[in-house]
């Protein structure tokens, strides 16, 4: 295949901000569209085949068009803006840019970062029911405290009530030191850390002694009504049926409920049916429930976290034929002995 150059000029500013720390944002683009990328004052030139050059010339471009924009590029941009650049939608890194959500409390705007986290927004903004589906790393519990905070503090909603599944509340948790509550902090930490970057430990715990911000186990929802509230139910795979239907009847006048879960991380007894399965089937074609399912592409922690993601997904499809294939076996070896 013929080897084309293009050159793209542009700010030095910029260019040092795609070329990044040690030139490691610019190797991950030749590495991934086997180019070469080479830097003379405010111009590139990028050498390979034509329709490498093209894409790595196009992505080049949205991440300059993201840094002049005020955004700071990273890792996760670039990788992002990689995978886009295959289906020609290189320039949706800069729409989801613009869909702010709120600023942390060291003033970090919180925005969504890929497609899927822009979908999952939306109908949290759009929807009075959402259900967020994801692999770890997806943002779920993150983006979905964000929005609620967010409804906090523009009076949409009057209080947050943010709540999981402890579902190891039995035996284990007798071996923990301290009273029941010093027992379940554990398992609501990751809802507590979440709170403290976006809101802060201050305004956190002034909200929570007036009752208008409450974390607690899922099994304290019941017996209530949540009027005007934003809640959110993380760990919804570890639900049973019965807790699930027993938390949604709890929504009041007002409210909005963000329901999350990972499909694939089920800590249930084996053999117990989780509640957000049977939740999704039961509940799908109803108006005014949204359901977002996120996949590795939307996972924005470490790169090596995505990559781990996929390896399970292919080891558990991969088990997933050989356990149908086993039973196709024994089903054909008694057919042929009845």
């Amino acid at each position: 295949m013929a080897i084309t150059e293009t050159i793209v000029n542009l700010p030095s500013d910029i260019l040092q901000a795609i070329f990044g720390a040690c030139d490691n944002y610019i190797k991950i683009i030749e590495k991934n569209l086997n180019v070469t990328v080479i830097e003379r004052g405010n111009e590139i030139k990028i050498i390979g085949d034509e329709v490498n050059t093209d894409k790595a010339k196009r992505v080049i471009n949205e991440l300059a068009k993201f840094s002049g924009n005020g955004s700071t590029i990273t890792e996760q941009n670039v990788n992002y803006c990689l995978s886009l650049v295959y289906e020609d939608k290189e320039h949706a890194i800069n729409e989801i840019d613009k869909e702010l959500i709120c600023f942390t409390i060291q003033g970090k705007p919180i925005k969504p970062k890929t497609l899927g986290q822009k979908q999952y927004v939306d109908l949290i903004r759009d929807k009075m029911i959402v259900f967020g589906m994801g692999p770890a790393g997806t943002g779920k519990t993150y983006l979905a405290m964000a929005c609620a905070i967010t409804a906090f503090k523009n009076n949409d909603v009057s209080r947050i009530i943010l709540t999981r599944p402890a579902i190891e509340a039995g035996e284990k948790l007798g071996f923990l030191p301290g009273d029941l509550q010093s027992k379940i902090d554990p398992y609501l930490r990751p809802l507590y850390d979440a709170l403290y970057q976006i809101m802060g430990p201050e305004s956190y715990q002034k909200n929570s002694e007036k009752g208008l911000i409450e974390v607690a186990p899922l099994a304290y929802m019941r017996g209530r009504t949540l009027d005007n509230a934003f809640i959110i139910l993380d760990e919804a795979q570890n639900t049973t049926p019965a807790q699930m239907k027993m938390f949604l009847t709890r929504i009041g006048f007002g409210s909005k409920v963000i329901i999350t879960g990972d499909l694939t991380q089920k800590d249930l007894p084996q053999g117990q049916i989780s509640g957000l399965d049977v939740a999704l089937k039961v509940l799908e074609g109803i108006d005014d429930i949204g359901f977002s399912y996120m996949t590795s592409k939307d996972v924005v922690r470490h790169p090596l976290v995505q990559k781990i993601v996929n390896a399970y997904e292919k080891y558990e499809a991969s088990a997933l034929k050989h356990r149908e294939a086993r039973f196709e076996k024994r089903r054909d070896f008694r057919n042929k002995n009845d």
